[in-house]
């Protein structure tokens, strides 16, 4: 079996006068409440579907039919918005 061949050169390190900060040691931790409202969204949203379907399209709100399911996923894309932003 033919041997692999050694590299000859050495792995490249930028300069350290160049290199950018890291974004990460700079931005603050997200406040508290923004993973509780998250979860309270997609729960509410959650419900807010089981409702929809268990009552037979009368409740939530049985003026609105079918808008209600925009409300329910609405509230769910609404939290994966927030989480989107958790740190």
């Amino acid at each position: 079996m033919p041997k692999s061949q050694v590299r000859k050169k050495k792995v490249y390190t930028p300069p350290t006068d160049v290199r950018p900060t890291t974004a990460a040691s700079t931005s603050k931790p997200s406040p508290v409440w923004l993973p509780i409202t998250a979860v309270a969204l997609i729960v509410v949203g959650i419900g807010w579907l089981v409702l929809y379907y268990l009552s037979e399209q009368e409740y939530p709100v049985a003026a609105w039919g079918y808008w209600n399911l925009a409300v329910g996923f609405g509230a769910m894309v609404a939290s994966l918005g927030l989480l989107s932003r958790w740190r």
